[in-house]
């Protein structure tokens, strides 16, 4: 009888230790479960971005960094739209690649880059840009904005328009030009340069043109040093505006043409040869 008692005894108290020690494996047990990322199968998709209002020149790209996430349980093709101003570009772009829809599995998201190129005459105004997405199920909205400012655009040429022109070996030559900005936002750091053939020195006044405000026109005279003994002929030399808004080129015909004393020489020399020649003749021939 004791040691049905004793047994009794020992049975419950291995009884209270055992729910001792799980208990707070349970707690633990419950705490990583509410600790576990809940699944994006919500049933609300959506079509979202952070920046829908950007502002840009009309000759610049305006980019849209959005997300399109799938909250049913399904795979959905989407297909993406929308509602452009006349004229105006649009891109998609999925990882890097260029898309016009996409497959999405349930409960997933995808970020897709947007490109939005104006016509370079819109004029400076606020644009809504409507976009969707479209599946067979539903459509996704998503209005951007895109707020022209203005565009950058710059012209280079000659008073007379005339881009060619003639010079003497071994010469320099002065050639004008006129730098115009033809766009509506002003123009800083403008930087002149030429491609020229080898060995042809250029040199501009002035080489920089800090600020350029819109319509207005700047005389800029670009001096080329052709090397002595260049061969005559044509050579072309392109002038360059730029920027980092813009950028203009002038391809300019040089005709290269030798000297009046280097023509005479030659002649001479000629001359010379066939006195050379005829005395020559004149003394060996008989022999």
């Amino acid at each position: 009888m004791l040691t049905g008692f004793l047994f009794t005894r020992l049975r419950a108290w291995r009884l209270s230790l055992f729910a001792v020690i799980s208990f707070p494996v349970f707690l633990l047990s419950g705490t990583a479960t509410a600790q576990q990322p809940t699944s994006g199968v919500d049933g609300k998709s959506s079509f979202t971005t952070k920046l829908m209002n950007i502002e840009a020149a009309a000759n610049e790209t305006f980019r849209y960094n959005t997300s399109l996430h799938n909250g049913v349980a399904t795979t959905r093709i989407y297909e993406l739209k929308a509602d452009l101003p006349i004229g105006w570009l649009i891109t998609y772009r999925v990882d890097g690649s260029q898309v016009t829809s996409l497959s999405l599995e349930g409960g997933k998201t995808q970020d897709i880059s947007i490109e939005i190129n104006a016509t370079a005459t819109a004029k400076p105004d606020k644009y809504k840009v409507p976009v969707k997405a479209v599946s067979s199920a539903d459509t996704l909205l998503l209005d951007l904005e895109a707020v022209v400012k203005g565009s950058y655009s710059v012209e280079l040429t000659t008073p007379t328009g005339r881009l060619s022109d003639e010079i003497t070996s071994g010469s320099r030559k002065e050639i004008r030009f006129v730098v115009k900005n033809s766009g509506t936002l002003p123009l800083n750091d403008l930087e002149l340069s030429a491609q020229a053939p080898l060995k042809w020195e250029t040199t501009f006044e002035p080489s920089k043109i800090k600020q350029l405000e819109p319509g207005k026109t700047l005389d800029v005279t670009a001096t080329l040093n052709v090397p002595d003994k260049t061969i005559a002929g044509d050579y072309a030399t392109t002038f360059n505006v730029k920027n980092a808004n813009a950028n203009a080129q002038a391809a300019f015909r040089m005709v290269v043409k030798t000297s009046l004393l280097s023509g005479w020489i030659g002649i001479l020399v000629i001359l010379l040869s066939i006195a050379l020649v005829y005395y020559l003749i004149r003394k060996y021939g008989r022999r």
